[in-house]
């Protein structure tokens, strides 16, 4: 039988207390609770319930021999910081996204997790549980719809109150969070973005600071991404859409994927190469096109599928195939090396949007991001630079 994992929380908020809820439940195969963790003493009523050893120190929990893994939902700052003391003292970590809030910081937990290849380290990214999003990776990685041509995202489901906003200190501040959308709401989406379609290479961004909301960084991102061979993309992103917008497109040479709200995806087939289409359509094909007489259905075919998503079920799996690769049984689903992609392209967009340039992913200047992100925190003069 496979060994039953013990899981620390890091971290009792809303997040924490879900996942503990999902543990007590037993919904997670192979895995309980083995102690939680706030920085506040009287999360520790609520923690009650559990009837787990409750600590205010994660330093604490990780040597209490409560725990074989830890799970961080703290703030972004701290992940790396605090995956690595559970790395280093042999225990596995689940780290929440984004892995780290620049680049230098979070190449040193994945670094540091590369010397300790007995260890799990992932990242928490849920959708990646998502039938639809996994069914896209793997027919994009068949190449049966040829080369990405362009891809666009237009994801503005993320609207947040001011109040939101307000609920916390560190949040919503260069100091604290270290961004807005492109670190809080948005990394699943760039996340999967890579995953489906390949790293880009070079990122052209215009980003809104405290746009429609009393904040410090962006509520409104407007990204122009190249891929290999010039592939362009467009990502678009906000907190402040009350209606919101979530459609994702991919062109290929061989045919069309539409997503809407991430349940529905249209695929479109075309029978040939579009550019061998178009370079063998005789003229007369060509004048009933203008006309709109030409049936384009002998070109093209079109499959809809529809998704449904149970709530809690995405960080249910996750957790479950974190407990899995920890006994040795799957592959992870996001392995801490794969947390880098989102960072960097957060990272860049920022750079791009404060300094008007476009900016080489391939070459990333991280101390250039650092320095400025750096001149902004101390700005506001109530949180530490970073080095």
């Amino acid at each position: 039988m496979s060994k039953k994992v013990r899981l620390g929380i890091i971290g009792f908020g809303a997040e924490g207390d879900m996942y503990a809820k999902f543990l007590a439940e037993g919904r997670v195969e192979n895995m309980e609770i083995g102690a939680i963790c706030d920085v506040l003493p009287e999360k520790d009523e609520a923690a009650a319930e559990y009837k787990v050893p409750f600590f205010t120190d994660y330093k604490e929990l990780v040597t209490s021999g409560t725990v074989d893994a830890v799970v961080t939902t703290v703030p972004h700052y701290l992940h790396p910081e605090v995956g690595i003391y559970a790395l280093s003292h042999n225990i596995h970590a689940l780290v929440e996204k984004p892995i780290g809030v620049y680049t230098k910081h979070a190449k040193e937990l994945i670094a540091f997790a590369e010397t300790k290849p007995e260890l799990q380290l992932g990242v928490f990214f849920n959708q990646r549980t998502n039938e639809l999003y996994r069914d896209l990776k793997q027919l994009m990685d068949s190449g049966e719809l040829g080369k990405l041509r362009h891809t666009s995202w237009n994801i503005t489901t993320w609207w947040r109150p001011q109040g939101y906003y307000n609920q916390s200190a560190w949040r919503a501040n260069w100091g604290g969070e270290g961004g807005g959308v492109l670190v809080n709401q948005a990394p699943h989406q760039l996340d999967l973005w890579q995953w489906i379609c390949g790293v880009p290479e070079s990122v052209f961004a215009r980003a809104e600071f405290g746009f429609r909301r009393d904040i410090a960084v962006e509520d409104e991102v407007h990204t122009l991404v190249s891929f290999a061979d010039g592939a362009p993309d467009t990502f678009i992103t906000c907190t402040h859409d009350m209606i919101g917008t979530d459609r994702l497109e991919i062109l290929c040479d061989k045919g069309k994927i539409v997503v809407e709200d991430s349940q529905k995806v249209t695929i479109t087939r075309l029978v040939e190469d579009e550019e061998v289409l178009s370079n063998n359509m005789a003229m007369g094909q060509v004048r009933q096109l203008f006309k709109g007489q030409l049936d384009m259905a002998q070109y093209m075919g079109t499959e809809t599928k529809e998704y449904e998503s149970v709530w809690g079920a995405q960080h249910v799996e996750v957790l479950r195939n974190f407990a899995a690769a920890i006994n040795g049984e799957e592959e992870l689903l996001a392995p801490g090396s794969d947390g880098i992609y989102g960072v960097q392209l957060a990272n860049a967009i920022h750079l791009s949007a404060w300094t008007g340039r476009e900016v080489d992913l391939k070459n990333f200047d991280e101390q250039a991001y650092l320095a400025e992100l750096n001149k902004r925190i101390e700005a506001e003069g109530e949180f530490e630079a970073h080095s």
